[in-house]
């Protein structure tokens, strides 16, 4: 096995594992935590959205802003903001905790909930408004433009901003769980936007009653129907990355993937017309189709992340191999409970220790991320990563486990 970073093992540790304090003699003065040295940081190339972008992204969200509070008025506006708010919430705080085993970038999740929410849905807007102009005929069909046009286009520009996000974190983009994450992001932001504009039509339409209702439907029976809708497209990308494609030959992933969210969100749409039969009808097929849907989801996630760690563990285990981790130290690093179990150990240490633990925990991800990469073939530079991060390790380690 060949590593690409010039660096010695470290020497092995005089006591059994990373989660066991050594022997000490009695008596002995403790020093306090220390204070470790600057550490080497990877490059940030191929791990944050191009800066050009945000400029860009500024202007859309300004023309939004002005788009609502024109045709919608300021009160109405923010009332659906802060409604909004809620299932967005709710959202993002179940994609973080997907996201805990390998954290992306902040920037580029910070760019997919951006784009989510600006871009996707004022390119949207634009396509529908020209599609009108051109095809007027089009726009008095309910039922085109529900369960055909909507996901179409929706769906298109949502997974616009995810190929995006594959291309320029191209680095930070390691599998399917990574494109479930970024997908579920960027739908996130859709539906926040998407969210202010259907509360504000429902109070000023039909008062405080019918704002419950489009709230009950919205943000309590599907608060995850764009993330989970944009999550196929990702995942399918992620499979792309898993398998060292770069952007060219993964746009058939995107394409397949895209389509899947698309049949899934005309299939949430179609349940407007269902609702004519009455509520009871909507419930039925709620309850008998889209509950399954979503929990085969939220099933397919947790495999998703079971296969992230036993990746880690395989990947881990190559250093282990070769002398820079011990055995305890790989089942500590590639497990959930073993997590756990070294933050509170280090949080036991004079001083606390855990934000020594957590980032110790984070880099040997990373460092099983970059492995991968090489692997794979798509990342040139993975062995500079590589060569950074068990510098990382080394030095956490030793403040770690010093007395």
């Amino acid at each position: 096995m060949t590593y690409g970073t010039g660096l010695t093992p470290p020497h092995p540790q005089p006591f059994p594992t990373a989660m066991a304090q050594p022997d000490r003699a009695p008596g002995a003065a403790i020093a306090p935590a220390p204070v470790t040295a600057a550490l080497p940081v990877a490059s940030p190339r191929g791990r944050r959205a191009w800066i050009w972008l945000w400029p860009v992204l500024a202007l859309l969200l300004l023309a939004l802003v002005a788009y609502f509070v024109s045709f919608l008025g300021a009160a109405a506006s923010t009332v659906g903001l802060l409604a909004a708010l809620i299932p967005f919430a709710v959202v993002i705080m179940t994609v973080m905790l997907i996201d805990r085993w390998e954290p992306e970038p902040r920037g580029l999740v910070f760019f997919a909930l951006t784009w989510g929410a600006t871009a996707s849905i004022a390119f949207t807007l634009i396509f529908d408004l020209a599609l009108t102009i051109a095809v007027p005929q089009l726009s008095e069909s309910d039922f085109f433009g529900a369960v055909i046009q909507a996901p179409v286009v929706e769906e298109f520009f949502k997974g616009l901003g995810l190929l995006l996000v594959f291309w320029m974190g191209r680095r930070a983009f390691d599998g399917p769980v990574d494109g479930v994450v970024y997908g579920a992001l960027i739908g996130a932001g859709f539906a926040f936007t998407e969210n202010i504009q259907y509360f504000a039509i429902s109070l000023i339409e039909g008062g405080a009653l019918t704002l419950g209702f489009t709230f009950f439907m919205r943000a309590i029976l599907s608060p995850f129907a764009h993330a989970m809708f944009t999550a196929c497209t990702g995942f399918a990308l992620g499979l792309a990355a898993r398998r060292g494609m770069k952007t060219p030959s993964a746009l058939v992933f995107w394409i397949v993937g895209m389509i899947a969210g698309i049949l899934l969100h005309a299939l949430w749409n179609g349940a407007t017309f269902v609702v004519g039969g009455g509520l009871d009808t909507f419930l039925g097929y709620y309850f008998v189709l889209q509950v399954p849907i979503f929990a085969l989801f939220v099933w397919g996630v947790v495999m998703l992340r079971r296969e992230e760690a036993r990746l880690t563990r395989a990947r881990l285990g190559d250093y282990a191999a070769a002398g820079w981790f011990t055995p305890q130290e790989v089942d500590m690093l590639a497990t959930p409970q073993g997590r756990r179990t070294g933050r509170a150990w280090a949080a036991s240490l004079p001083g606390g220790r855990s934000r020594l633990m957590t980032a110790f925990i984070r880099d040997a991800a990373a460092l099983a991320a970059a492995r991968q990469r090489a692997i794979s073939g798509r990342d040139p530079q993975a062995a500079h990563d590589e060569h950074v991060l068990l510098a990382r390790i080394t030095a956490t380690r030793q403040a770690l486990l010093s007395r």
